[in-house]
């Protein structure tokens, strides 16, 4: 899993159709420079902090044949706290 930062949407109005509703969103991950575009079924918005799956993880979320996605929000950080 990964920390991101949502950056910014993605407009699309030609896409697979197996591709479900949702956003695709580009998000930042955190303590890198990379840059991700992720499948958004929760609603989050621009700054906000999220927390991504990967891969086949992401991909087997959906039901039935999985779609051509590989990174997946799956959770909005509320408060991180870590000790160390």
């Amino acid at each position: 899993m990964l920390k991101a930062t949502v950056t910014g949407r993605i407009w699309s109005t030609k896409k697979v159709s197996e591709v479900p509703a949702g956003s695709i969103l580009e998000v930042l991950v955190d303590d890198s420079n990379s840059r991700l575009l992720a499948f958004d079924p929760l609603g989050c918005g621009e700054g906000e902090k999220v927390i991504i799956a990967t891969g086949s993880v992401a991909a087997a979320w959906f039901p039935g044949k999985s779609p051509p996605i590989d990174a997946l929000i799956i959770g909005s950080i509320d408060e991180a706290s870590i000790k160390k």
